[in-house]
């Protein structure tokens, strides 16, 4: 809303036009290039360019315009490139950087074109100018050619032309209108659905408050405090009284987002008026079995952009809560590529429930709201956050490897002699620093390889935008896009990233542009919308998270106490077992398997055995299986298909006269995100303290916080690590009236450096070795009236 109160409908020039004059197929074997100008490459090109224009030029001119319909305004808003006056004469200058032969470029594209008519006839209506030239300006990354076209329009011409732009757009910023007041008169009739656990209402009234002001705010809240309704009741809240306008529901694993949507379901049917879109990868929509984003393999692609807009008006008038069937059955009720359409939904979406790469991962993020300059009216909650750490640094690094620069180069020799020699000057490098390295060396900057690689990136654009068909294309596209994506990871790194060379076993060479802290990079998408929420069962110690994640340590924290019973949760620390490498023999594995074999024994019921690595638990296994056992158990395969997972979960919905154990690795497919209620899971034994395996990349992240704050173990090892104990132990209790046993089989969690990391909940642990387990798991069970 604008200061008088009034509600305005806002659009950026960009997307305004770009939505109303899209036609055609999709077709992704053409312009590849043409996205790069969004990028950092295209950036500084703009700014150079820029820089060369003298005095009579202005760069970065903000302009708007407002178009006044009946009950509302519609505020078409953006940022035009450069405005050039000399004397009476006036230019909207229109830059787009491009990796393609500009000289090969006939005619501005419509939607480029349309951007600076907008700016034109802006700036027109500001200054009274009768008329004002409109012109594009295509420069080459790589070369830093220019190629530029001009025209003149009058006054009246821009004006019928933007009223003709504007009336094909009228009736979508209606919609946006009167179910936005909906919405909001929704919102302010909404109570909130349950009666308020212990700690929830303080911890809904912290996420409101925290909104209101702006914040980035993490919160530690244990399963089953009901931490979804306690983040996205307020959220809606704030939305309702103007703190924002679109939610962001960011998720790691399918299984949260089916929550945040039973959530949305859950408010609706209690009278919300809310609109929301669950977006669905690629893969999982795509009508052929491989995804042909081009229209001689896919029906669905071919005219596509005549028909989506249609599709989204329909969908959008018939659902609420949008789902990734409701996308495939109106994507082919329309004969659309349901993907696009999907992102095309979440226009007209108060929430987008979605992976964290589509804010995120510069690759895949949505460029029509986290493009470079863009900013909205977002809300971020971000669910199990302490994922995001490590799919944040894979997001912004990236790796060159030698091997796959030489295939490419021998698929086109024979067709581009020129793209093969630079691509020869890349191997030759590499090869360079093949021979100077060792198995994993820290580089200081990898300067000479990055310029040979512009070079061949460029030129690679254009051979492929030249050689659309030709054996063995898939697998140099696939190349090109690494090779893009390194060169973009480059210009990003700075001293959040180490850069390092590594030499495989299998003779493999590889170039790394690690990102070590994420933070910056984070930030820079979350600095896009209005407010942040990180949430999470297991976000301790809190500054770590701050720290990898914002880059803030004063950034407000809450940590919200377990609602449920501790007399209904025995947890026990073996003070005679170690886990440790140096530790791993014969009898070591013995005294761990005495161990499970008691507690799984302890009660008859299900339980879930956590081991350090698949290995560790080939030997347990191996070692159980030299003798009969009283109770069954079934390991986690490596690598499990979707069915494999399904049906290791349903042996604990099975009746058994014995125990059952699930062996799993601790941090993989079922240590979290896995409800197993009441009598489907009573216990969980954890072996060992979660460190990751010693490797090239660990270490150099526990040299560089060792340098960068003194505490390189814990940065790279032992946060990282309890956090994965702490995830695992939270399979056992999740609703009130669970019952059963942790038990943390590793000696070291007695030392002050891990029971430090342990949540308030913990404190009642017990300290137990072989001879007095059986003694504590008989009383815990007595106080519980099982029978043994």
């Amino acid at each position: 809303m604008d200061e008088s109160g009034e509600k305005k409908i806002k659009i950026s020039v960009r997307n305004l036009v770009e939505f109303v004059l899209r036609s055609g197929d999709i077709d992704n074997r053409r312009g590849q290039g043409r996205e790069k100008e969004a990028m950092q490459a295209g950036s500084r090109l703009h700014r150079k360019i820029q820089r060369r224009m003298g005095p009579e030029y202005r760069p970065e001119v903000p302009l708007k315009f407002t178009v006044a319909e009946e009950q509302f305004e519609i505020l078409v808003e953006g940022r035009a490139d450069g405005i050039i006056t000399q004397g009476k004469e006036v230019t909207i200058d229109e830059i787009k950087g491009v990796y393609q032969d500009v000289a090969k470029i006939k005619e501005p594209e419509e939607v480029h074109l349309a951007q600076a008519r907008c700016y034109g006839y802006f700036y027109s209506v500001q200054n009274q100018l009768d008329y004002i030239t409109i012109q594009i300006t295509y420069g080459n990354i790589d070369t830093e050619e220019i190629k530029r076209f001009q025209e003149e329009r009058s006054y009246e011409e821009l004006k019928d032309w933007f009223q003709g732009l504007i009336h094909e757009y009228v009736k979508w910023a209606r919609y946006l209108y009167f179910h936005g007041l909906r919405r909001d008169q929704s919102i302010k009739d909404m109570e909130f659905p349950f009666t308020y656990r212990e700690g929830q209402k303080i911890l809904a009234g912290t996420v409101y408050r925290s909104i209101e002001k702006g914040e980035r705010l993490f919160i530690q809240a244990p399963t089953g405090i009901g931490k979804t309704i306690a983040t996205i009741y307020p959220s809606l809240k704030a939305m309702g009284d103007g703190y924002g306008d679109k939610l962001f529901y960011l998720t790691a694993k399918t299984i949260t987002r089916s929550v945040a949507e039973s959530t949305f379901h859950m408010l609706g049917e209690r009278g919300l008026y809310f609109s929301s879109v669950t977006i669905t990868a690629k893969e999982k929509l795509c009508i052929l079995e491989q995804p042909q984003c081009n229209p001689d393999s896919c029906p669905r692609a071919k005219g596509h952009f005549d028909r989506v807009n249609d599709a989204v008006y329909d969908i959008i008038h018939s659902k609420r809560e949008i789902t990734r069937e409701a996308i495939l059955e109106y994507g082919e009720k329309h004969c659309v590529c349901p993907f696009e359409f999907c992102l095309d939904i979440t226009s007209w979406c108060d929430g987008i429930i979605c992976d964290y790469n589509y804010v995120f991962d510069p690759n895949v993020r949505l460029k029509r709201y986290f493009g470079e300059k863009s900013h909205g009216e977002y809300l971020f909650l971000i669910d199990e956050a302490h994922n995001l750490v490590s799919r944040a640094r894979e997001m912004y690094s990236e790796t060159l490897v030698k091997e796959e620069i030489l295939l490419a180069k021998k698929i086109i020799k024979n067709r581009s002699p020129k793209l093969a020699k630079l691509l020869e000057r890349c191997n030759k490098l590499m090869l360079e620093m093949k021979r100077q390295g060792g198995e994993v060396t820290v580089l200081p900057d990898i300067h000479l390889l990055a310029v040979a690689a512009q070079s061949a990136l460029g030129e690679m654009e254009k051979f492929m935008e030249e050689n659309q068909e030709f054996q063995d294309r898939e697998l140099v596209l696939d190349f090109y896009f690494k090779l893009r994506n390194f060169m973009y990871i480059h210009e990003a790194a700075d001293e959040n990233y180490q850069i390092y060379s590594q030499l495989d076993k299998d003779g493999q060479f590889s170039v790394r542009l690690f990102c070590v802290n994420p933070a910056a990079n984070l930030s820079s998408c979350l600095d896009q919308g209005n407010a942040a929420v990180f949430f999470s069962a297991t976000l301790l110690p809190v500054n770590y998270y701050k720290e990898l994640l914002s880059g803030n340590t004063e950034n407000p924290a809450i940590y919200a106490k377990s609602p449920f019973c501790q007399d209904n949760r025995l947890l026990i620390m073996a003070s005679d077992v170690s886990s440790r490498y140096s530790r791993r023999n014969a009898r070591e594995y013995g005294k761990v398997a005495e161990y499970i074999k008691k507690i799984v024994n302890g009660k008859t019921g299900n339980y879930m055995v956590f081991f350090p690595s698949y290995q560790y638990m080939a030997q347990i296994d191996e070692l159980l299986r030299q003798e009969p056992q009283k109770f069954q158990w079934m390991i986690q395969q490596s690598r499990m298909a979707e069915e494999e997972r399904e049906d290791f979960l349903s042996q604990f919905d099975q009746k058994r006269d014995q125990s059952f154990a699930g062996f799993c690795v601790m941090g993989g497919l079922f240590s979290e995100g896995i409800d197993l209620t009441e009598d489907r899971l009573i216990g969980a034994v954890l072996v060992g303290t979660g460190l990751p395996m010693v490797c090239a990349e660990q270490e150099i992240l526990r040299n560089y916080f060792e340098e960068k704050k003194g505490d390189g173990f814990r940065f790279a090892y032992q946060y990282p690590g309890m956090n994965k104990v702490l995830q695992a132990a939270g399979r056992v209790i999740r609703t009130p009236k669970d019952t059963g046993i942790i038990a943390l089989l590793d000696n070291r969690f007695l030392g002050n450096e891990y029971r430090q990391l342990f949540p308030l909940e913990w404190q009642d642990c017990q300290i137990v070795n072989e001879n007095s387990v059986d003694k504590a798991l008989k009383e815990f069970w007595k106080k519980h009236g099982a029978d043994h």
